[in-house]
């Protein structure tokens, strides 16, 4: 197993950090407003300012920039693949809203989510707007010619279709408590609801914009898949293990929501009877305890889940990289992607 060096994920931050304000120019333009007639202003107050407000309030854009990324790396200009970028953008919008609704969240990037501002019924408009303009963004850019308009538009379709697969199996395991998945199906899920629109989906899109061979889009797939599911397993680490105050109310929240994590199914697997069936109660209490919050993760500690979950996370990281090999991609662009599966798994927050 590679380890990283300490510097290892900065050069993907630092691409980021540079490729910020470009996107939230181009994100934020592509967000539809209310034309001009009767009822403007009311379709603006209920409808449009709301999505405006939501994508405006920030999210790190990860998955838009690596929608740049792709165009790079196979030596195409950034610029034409920022339709898609925005266009992934607003479906992780539109996902969110639609998430925040389902899970009943209070709180989404600081600020209250939108449901609990505008009500149900607005939130679910709104983030189906979010989906058309997913759409849209993609349609209406000239830049493109019809082929690659259509091929970015099947492979969004895809996308969405694979995140509600996963959506479906981790909503639905919760509805009816199962408890007994496996760590298979955990991986599944979480593949298809995470992985896809992380990174798989916007790294290959940004191959298409720039022309890429068949070759390149699919080694960026296949490093995408594997990095986007590492960076949901550090995501649920951060959420039970991490800086609390970095984290915010979100701390430990996946316990209070009952979310079936690799943590807690390999916790189920691996304890003993009664410490099972004391960390599933806790998971269906629904519990904002602390010091339950605490036991629950003592109990998958001592399952070993965590390090499980952090030696798993960089045995696919390692795995990502090993599908660029023997690649020709631009040399810049495949080490920041390198500095990418990196970043993943070293990220604090």
């Amino acid at each position: 197993m590679s380890e990283p060096t300490p510097d290892a994920a900065q050069a993907f931050v630092s691409f980021l950090t540079s490729r910020r304000h470009v996107i939230d120019q181009h994100v934020m333009a592509s967000v539809p407003s209310a034309r001009q007639g009767d009822g403007a202003d009311a379709l603006e107050r209920y409808l449009y300012a709301p999505l405006r407000r939501f994508v405006a309030s920030g999210g790190k854009r990860t998955r838009p920039a690596l929608c740049l990324l792709g165009a790079a790396a196979v030596g195409a200009p950034e610029e034409r693949a920022l339709s898609v970028a925005s266009a992934v953008e607003l479906f992780q919008s539109a996902a969110l809203i639609h998430d925040d609704i389902a899970d009943e969240g209070q709180m989404r990037r600081g600020q209250p989510c939108v449901h609990v501002t505008e009500g149900v019924g607005v939130a679910l408009n709104v983030g189906d707007l979010a989906l058309v303009a997913t759409t849209t963004t993609v349609l209406r850019d000239q830049r493109l010619d019809a082929g690659t308009r259509l091929r970015l538009l099947e492979e969004i379709s895809a996308m969405e279709e694979r995140t509600l697969e996963g959506q479906a199996l981790d909503l639905g395991w919760a509805r009816d408590e199962c408890w007994d998945v496996s760590v298979d199906d955990y991986l599944y899920m979480a593949s298809h609801k995470t992985a896809y629109y992380s990174a798989a989906v916007p790294l290959a899109c940004g191959a298409i914009c720039g022309g890429g061979t068949t070759a390149q889009v699919e080694a960026l797939r296949s490093f995408g898949m594997d990095a986007g599911l590492a960076f949901q397993l550090q995501d649920d680490l951060l959420n039970l293990a991490g800086d609390a105050e970095a984290q915010g109310k979100d701390y430990r929240s996946d316990i209070t929501e009952g979310k079936r994590t690799l943590m807690v199914v390999w916790a189920l697997a691996h304890l003993d009877s009664a410490r099972r069936d004391e960390l599933v109660q806790i998971l269906s209490s629904k519990t904002t305890d602390p010091q339950r919050l605490d036991r629950a993760v003592q109990l998958m500690d001592a399952a070993g889940s965590l390090d499980h979950t952090r030696s798993y996370a960089q045995r696919l990281v390692d795995q990502a990289k090993s599908h660029l090999n023997g690649v020709q991609l631009e040399p810049q662009a495949r080490d920041t992607l390198l500095s990418m599966a990196d970043f993943f798994v070293e990220r604090r927050a």
